[in-house]
């Protein structure tokens, strides 16, 4: 493996603040999210049902969908503070890990359909709720539709996820970072993928696999927060050399 350089461990202390606050904002949007949820639960099936409940709680959903969609940002944040902490001990694990969470996170800021509803909606209650004609609201519950069994659907988001967090949590596990901490999102990974692949005959687990998921990033979000050093240089990510292995 050769060097590419060394850094000053200072200049990367900006990275694991922004980087720990955003997993602290992660866990902060979902309870908030959660919060609204209990108080206004949407319905989850039947189009004409979720366009007239978002008509009569338009605040409310929007809001709720905003704090489901708006933590994706937080959590690609976290994941490059955790990919610059981990890479210099295990790079290719780290890597793997980080472009399977951050595709995880864009897929979501890009399809912005999250497992409570979608902003989509808000626009097709509006025109509902304008008092189109008989045919119009007609298309408009059948859009509706879509979107709810959308909603619905085992995303590639959803998957990817807790496999971005397994993968992660390899190198976390022994890493620089508690070690605990590593552990922990083993755990909440191979949980979060049980969810995903039992959702429908299992139901429970997201009820286990939530709170886990808010737990490892909260212990995320301290460690990196607490991670900061003031030594006087690390050595910078380093390129594996081409000898046919594979640093892990």
């Amino acid at each position: 493996m050769s060097a590419t350089g060394s850094v000053s461990a200072a200049r990367w202390n900006p990275l694991y603040r922004i980087g720990g606050t955003a997993a602290i904002l992660f866990v902060l949007s979902g309870l908030a999210a959660l919060t609204l949820y209990v108080l206004n639960p949407p319905p989850v099936s039947g189009g004409e049902e979720t366009l007239r409940f978002i008509a009569a709680h338009k605040g409310s959903y929007i809001a709720q969908q905003l704090l489901w969609l708006v933590p994706s940002l937080f959590g690609l944040i976290a994941f490059v503070a955790l990919l610059v902490a981990l890479l210099p001990r295990s790079p290719s694990l780290t890597v793997l890990g980080f472009a399977v969470g951050a595709a995880s996170w864009t897929a979501l800021l890009a399809v912005p359909v999250t497992s409570e509803g979608t902003l989509s909606l808000v626009y097709l209650s509006d025109q509902y709720d304008a008092g189109a004609d008989a045919a119009a609201r007609s298309a408009l519950i059948g859009a509706a539709e879509a979107f709810v069994a959308e909603n619905n659907t085992v995303s590639l988001a959803g998957v990817l996820t807790p496999l971005g967090i397994l993968l992660i949590s390899l190198p976390l596990a022994r890493g620089v970072l508690p070690h605990w901490v590593g552990w922990l999102g083993l755990a909440t990974g191979t949980l979060g993928l049980a969810s995903e692949a039992l959702r429908f005959a299992v139901p429970s687990l997201y009820g286990v696999y939530g709170p886990l998921l808010w737990l490892w990033f909260a212990a995320v979000g301290i460690s990196l927060l607490r991670h900061p050093v003031h030594g006087s240089a690390v050595q910078a990510p380093t390129i594996p050399a081409d000898d046919g292995t594979m640093d892990t």
